[in-house]
């Protein structure tokens, strides 16, 4: 049996979809909170897939956040291990910062459920399932592009949406994995956010609804040809 360990900063930016995709593969997972489970006592030679999740702290809060020093350290370490790890919103910003590239407030947040254009690299890998398949987008931080790596996607508010380290290492910016059917956690968890942005949940609501079906298609097939691509069995 396989394992996936996911590392987790906010209860509710959880695996999402992603979870029953690795389970009916028959995978085992594993769900570490960061600033309360240890990180330094991850082995991750024992880990098949390591997952970073979102969150609403700073790449760079290590003052706030002290256990974000040992999470860098970890990512990093997987990175140079060349086994997979996938880094979603804050989780692909900390593998940008372990790379040595900067993070840094946008003008705007960008929230809401957004289409991707995708860069001739982008096109040629996983994420070109995703070229006419709008995706969640929740976040006021974007990251620099790590040295060595092409950016795969952008939207107009947000130049660096996704990156990828050789094969193994897969950063998002936006939110693939967010199960439609739940995006009401994130709606009371960010409650405060979205009224300083002026936006009406009623609206992340229907846009969820909308998409909910070919998001799940859209994740299948991404991770899928992921998984081929590194010589996982989908």
């Amino acid at each position: 049996m396989k394992t996936a360990v996911a590392i987790r900063h906010l209860a509710f930016e959880d695996l999402g979809m992603i979870e029953p995709w690795l389970k009916r593969r028959g995978w085992q997972i594993i769900t570490c909170d960061a600033g309360v489970d240890d990180l330094r006592k991850i082995d991750l030679a024992q880990v098949d897939l390591l997952v970073v999740l979102g969150g609403p702290i700073g790449a760079f809060d290590d003052a706030m956040y002290p256990f974000l020093t040992a999470e860098v350290d970890l990512i990093r370490w997987r990175i140079d291990s060349g086994r997979p790890i996938l880094g979603i919103c804050l989780g692909a910003q900390l593998m940008a910062r372990a790379l040595g590239a900067s993070v840094a407030p946008m003008h705007s947040k960008e929230i809401g459920y957004r289409p991707l254009s995708l860069t001739r690299e982008g096109e040629a890998g996983p994420l070109a399932h995703l070229a006419s398949q709008s995706v969640l987008h929740w976040h006021g931080d974007q990251f620099d592009m790590p040295a060595g790596t092409s950016a795969l996607a952008c939207t107009p508010a947000c130049k660096n949406q996704a990156f990828m380290v050789g094969q193994h290492a897969m950063a998002w910016q936006f939110h693939l994995e967010v199960d439609a059917a739940r995006i009401e956690q994130w709606l009371i968890g960010h409650t405060g956010e979205l009224r300083q942005a002026g936006l009406e949940p009623q609206r992340l609501r229907d846009e969820a609804t909308r998409h909910r079906v070919g998001l799940a298609a859209a994740l299948d097939a991404v991770l899928t040809d992921w998984f081929i691509q590194m010589g996982l069995t989908p």
